[in-house]
């Protein structure tokens, strides 16, 4: 028996082996229903798969299958690797794939999924703005700062408060600085009708008649006016490394400059010269790469915030000319100065910056001038480095997209959009080269914060397609986007809190995260870097035992650990980067329909065509039901039934002949739960998971009442009421909440005497067709149960042939629900 036991035992660890041995990456927040959709199946042992299933994860029935898989062998720590396509799956839900003996986490489609995204990267620019911090609602660094550098004021006191802090320290750069402004008014320009209203200039709550995203803009515009005190003094570094005195809150910073514990910091004056106040210098020799962003976010600044701040917009304006000058006048690069370390952002490339400020200007005042130098300037750099190297150092090709490019490639004159057209696309063609076989298509070097060239790269590819309509790198473009939502060896989504079900970083290096043990949602983490940098930088370490070891190999490396600042902090300027391709994603989500909303549940269909749905529910009753079957079968319309998980269990032959007579079936919580407060409607009553539940086992009484599923899943929750927590909840599983629509009483037909609310069958017949010849009912889902209490004798389903016979007369045309909301399926064009 012992021996017995023990060969079991084995086997079963054995197993357990084997399903340990497979995985499949997926984008854990979800794919667009016109994507191309690719999946990674990874497997460490020398097994193989022919073909994979899409599971529905709400009814768990398997909905496709497919043999388009693409093998990519041995990769990194994996002995096998497949691609997995599935772009000609169209379904919206909710699903999980099954392959060889691994199966997927959950992920939606639809296109809705990434509605609000462009709001998430927000939340941590707040939380990383210096001076006043709205998270905090305290002020930190309220001495900053003292000159230095400066042949005359060096030591002089100067107010530069404000701005973001870089990252998880609290230095402070223009170069970051500025290129984040620029990228946040970029994608308002692009996309201003996604960005939200939610949040004050001071970053606290409440609306200010001004997009969020212009806010968090103009918040580091003022710093770097404070940058900028007149045209010829430029700053463009606050602190050093002696910040590095291991992790505190912002507002209870203690370091030391020389001016007392927690008093003023250091403020870089740009000298053109090299930089660095002990052993290591940088390589400084102009200022162009500086003053370029300053001009640049200026301008762009100024025309997109002149209908919000006429006066600070001329301010602008002339202050984006006065840096272009200042760059014009002293060429070459103006790095960020190290102190005691030998880290510092050794940017080595201006002639980007100038051709960005040149091209804005131009865009701003037309003088003609401004293009001819950012040709000139865009000549000089036709590529950006990176694009295709195998390394690089640390911010030496900066920015790392050129927006210049895709400016000049705007422009109606077409020997100028054509070059600067071929210039993107051979730095597209680059990467996708040296990316080779790599089954995640990734080919960027992984370099110290490799996520923001991903998010670079996404960037450069999305606006190739949008200038151009050819979708050649439309597939590195969606890969790399799924690289950051999980679709990677580790399986990690690379930014915090996004989605908030999904595996994002756990323990970010970051004060606020392991000291406040605060969220700090919507940070773009550095991501993986070659094995190498992670061994050889200094004080980079992990904490505890690597939760990631069977995912490492010797080329490339990620730690979800506190301790590990070369892959897991995050970074201000590359959060603020999501924000153009963040945006394009939520505009997708904006519903194409003419249906009507509230709450996120659809409570009226197309109001511009005659059309009527007319529901019925149920739960304990069902007397009405052989009358409204024959009303509805004399009339040859089709109905639609939403009915309790008790329902379909009590009366399985009856939703068999509903079904049978065409009719659309739909679940109404499996137990008649209320999930929401009568009173206080933003008072959900049930979690998350116990909606979900519920919601699941309605569909599983469904099936087990031998009920074939609709592929359009409608859900009308129970007592007809619901929030936006609910209509949330379960469009996650793939159900879109609907409910009937106000107006006719329709849904009075349940009262009974005792009841204030109680309305006669004659009362509701009446009050339906007043409503129609008042106004209409155009669009119109007309509520009625499918039984009522036996309190109630007067019973409307008696009036039902008569009110049919009326809507039709008046030209109704009376269907189910998904033929009154296909529209609904125009947000899956």
């Amino acid at each position: 028996m012992k021996k017995a036991a023990i060969t079991l035992l084995l086997f079963s660890l054995a197993l357990c082996s084997v399903s340990a041995a497979q995985w499949i990456r997926i984008n854990q927040k979800g794919y667009l229903v016109n994507d191309i959709k690719v999946a990674v199946w990874l497997s460490n042992q020398s097994d193989s798969i022919t073909e994979f299933q899409i599971v529905n994860d709400l009814t768990q029935k398997v909905v496709y299958n497919s043999q388009r898989i693409q093998s990519k062998g041995a990769q990194g720590a994996f002995v096998n690797t497949c691609r997995l396509n599935f772009s000609d799956f169209k379904q919206s839900g909710c699903f999980y794939i099954k392959a060889g003996q691994s199966e997927s986490p959950a992920f939606k489609v639809s296109n809705d999924v990434y509605a609000s995204a462009v709001e998430v990267p927000l939340k941590y620019m707040r939380q990383q703005r210096c001076g006043y911090n709205p998270f905090l609602k305290d002020s930190c660094h309220r001495y900053d700062g003292r000159i230095i550098y400066h042949p005359t004021r060096t030591g002089e006191k100067i107010d530069t408060r404000g701005g973001w802090h870089d990252a998880s320290d609290y230095l402070q750069y223009v170069t970051t600085s500025a290129n984040a402004i620029y990228q946040m008014l970029f994608a308002y320009s692009q996309y201003p009708s996604v960005f939200a209203d939610n949040f004050k200039a001071d970053g606290s709550l409440g609306s200010n008649g001004v997009p969020d995203v212009l806010d968090e803009a103009k918040w580091g515009l003022d710093w770097l006016l404070r940058m900028n005190p007149d045209k010829d003094t430029f700053f463009n570094q606050i602190a050093d490394d002696r910040d590095h005195i291991g992790f505190k809150l912002p507002n209870e910073d203690s370091a030391d400059y020389g001016w007392g514990s927690g008093k003023d910091r250091p403020v870089y004056y740009c000298t053109g010269q090299k930089q660095g106040l002990f052993k290591n210098q940088n390589r400084t020799t102009g200022l162009a790469s500086t003053v370029g962003k300053f001009a640049s976010a200026y301008s762009l600044g100024a025309d997109m915030l002149v209908t919000y701040y006429p006066e600070y917009a001329k301010l602008l304006k002339e202050k984006a000319v006065d840096a272009y000058k200042k760059g014009v006048e002293f060429p070459g690069v103006c790095q960020t100065a190290p102190c005691r370390s030998p880290y510092f952002y050794e940017e080595d490339n201006w002639t980007d910056d100038m051709q960005l400020a040149a091209v804005q200007i131009y865009k701003s005042t037309g003088e003609k001038q401004y293009l001819k130098d950012a040709v000139q300037y865009g000549r000089m750099e036709p590529v950006t480095p990176w694009m295709g190297a195998d390394s690089a150092r640390h911010y030496q090709w900066y920015p790392f997209v050129n927006l210049g490019h895709y400016q000049l490639a705007s422009q109606e004159n077409s020997m100028v959009n054509k070059e600067f057209l071929r210039d993107l696309k051979t730095g597209l063609e680059r990467v996708r080269e040296r990316a080779d076989n790599d089954a995640f298509l990734n080919g960027i070097p992984f370099i110290w914060c490799s996520n923001n060239l991903v998010v670079a790269l996404i960037t450069q590819c999305h606006l190739y397609r949008k200038l151009t309509g050819n979708t050649e790198f439309q597939e590195m473009e969606t890969a790399m986007r799924d690289w950051l939502f999980g679709c990677n060896p580790w399986g990690k989504c690379m930014i915090v809190g996004l989605p908030s079900d999904g595996d994002y970083p756990r323990y970010p290096h970051s004060a606020f995260a392991q000291l406040g043990h605060y969220p700090i949602d919507g940070g773009l983490v550095d991501g993986p870097v070659y094995t190498t940098i992670f061994n050889n930088l200094r004080g980079v370490r992990l904490s505890g035992t690597d939760k990631y070891a069977d995912f490492q190999s010797d080329k490339v490396v990620y730690h979800d650990d506190y301790a590990d600042y070369s892959t897991n902090e995050p970074t201000m300027d590359g959060t603020a980067s999501l924000c153009y391709y963040l945006a394009y994603l939520t505009s997708e989500a904006f519903p194409k329909d003419s249906n009507k909303r509230v709450l996120g549940g659809i409570i009226q269909g197309d109001s511009s065509k005659k059309q009527i749905a007319l529901v019925f529910t149920g739960h304990e009753f069902a007397d009405g039901a052989q009358t409204i079957r024959r009303t509805l079968k004399k009339q040859g319309i089709k109905a639609s039934f939403f009915l309790t998980g008790d329902f379909y269990r009590s009366y399985t032959k009856l939703v068999k002949q509903l079904q049978k007579d065409g009719h659309y079936l739909a679940p109404h919580s499996n137990k008649h739960i209320l999930y929401v407060d009568w009173i206080k409607r933003d008072s959900t009553l049930v979690t998350r998971g116990v909606f979900q539940k519920d919601l699941k086992d309605n569909y599983l009484a469904m099936t087990q009442a031998g009920i074939n599923l609709p592929q359009q899943l409608y859900f009308l929750p129970s007592f007809e009421w619901y929030n936006g927590d609910i209509s949330s909840w379960s469009k996650e599983l793939g159900a879109q909440l609907i409910n009937f629509t106000p107006g006719t009483s329709s849904n009075a037909d349940y009262t009974i005497p005792e009841m204030d609310s109680y309305r006669s069958s004659d009362e509701i017949y009446q009050k339906i067709m007043n409503y129609e010849q008042e106004h209409s009912l155009n669009g119109f889902v007309l509520l009625f149960h499918i039984g009522v209490d036996p309190r109630r004798t007067d019973k409307f389903y008696n009036y039902l042939d008569k009110m049919i016979i009326d809507l039709k007369s008046k030209d109704y045309d009376i269907v189910r629900v998904d033929e009154l909301l296909k529209n609904d399926l125009l947000i899956h064009k």
